[in-house]
């Protein structure tokens, strides 16, 4: 059974979808309960079942926040949300994919690894619509849920992604970065396999540093050192104007992508 955190503050625990952190949501204890993010189609009740192993009843959850509309973050959600009653929120870009039950084709892969894993039916399968009940258009924060946190628009993996930072300095950082190979390798920062728009990403996760997060907790992986994952920014920074300088920077709706 896991502890409620101490008055005002808000615990992270994150429960594995898949593997030991290939795929992550994330259980958030304050005065209630917020589960970020929804796995893949199919995983709903080992999800709840997590949320019940941290000595919560899941119907007391208070909300899902869903960081994005890829199928391995939203899944599940229309199940979680059946088995507990719990309300979802989810941002406004990225409702078509949500009420399809289908993420936005193509994935635009972020290099070799990306590539290969397009082409897995896994990613191209139907999930159960989702149709969010708080539809998101900007900051929104958690205090009336029980929950010292704010909810944060961070554009680029997708139009519609949003982050979860506590006032503890945690973030629940979705896709806007991960760890290497779907968190294989333990605190080195990597890319996700895909963005929509590279630039905007970096953009997203710049600005989110820049609040100072104590802790970046992500999808794909476990927990992130906030300096370590700045200078990987830098680095990735370079190698972005380097493509861009060539042209082959890949972003949805531009017309010019390279193949």
């Amino acid at each position: 059974m896991t502890a409620r955190p101490a008055r005002g503050r808000v615990g992270v625990h994150p429960i594995p979808v898949a593997g030991r952190h290939s795929i992550n949501a994330y259980l958030l204890l304050g005065r209630r309960p917020i589960l970020v993010d929804a796995g893949i189609p199919g995983t709903g009740r080992r999800i709840v079942d997590g949320i019940a192993a941290h000595g919560i009843d899941p119907a007391d959850l208070a909300l899902i926040v869903l960081t994005h509309a890829h199928i391995d973050h939203f899944g599940a959600a229309a199940q979680i949300s059946r088995l507990t009653g719990a309300p979802i929120a989810a941002h406004h870009a990225g409702l078509d994919p949500y009420r399809a039950g289908r993420a936005r084709q193509p994935y635009l892969p972020t290099g070799p690894f990306g590539a290969i894993l397009r082409r897995m039916p896994a990613l191209h399968v139907t999930a159960q619509p989702v149709e969010p009940d708080l539809v998101l258009d900007g900051p929104r924060r958690l205090d009336d849920l029980g929950v010292a946190a704010h909810i944060v628009p961070t554009p680029g993996h997708t139009a519609g992604s949003v982050s979860v930072l506590t006032d503890d300095g945690d973030l629940v950082a979705g896709d806007l970065i991960a760890t290497s190979f779907m968190g294989t390798i333990t605190g080195r920062p990597a890319n996700p396999p895909f963005h929509d728009d590279p630039i905007a990403n970096l953009a997203s996760l710049r600005a989110m540093l820049d609040l100072k997060p104590t802790a970046l907790h992500v999808g794909h992986g476990g927990r992130l050192d906030p300096a370590r994952v700045a200078r990987w920014a830098d680095k990735e920074q370079r190698r972005l104007n380097r493509r861009a300088a060539r042209g082959r920077i890949r972003r949805r709706g531009d017309q010019r992508q390279s193949p």
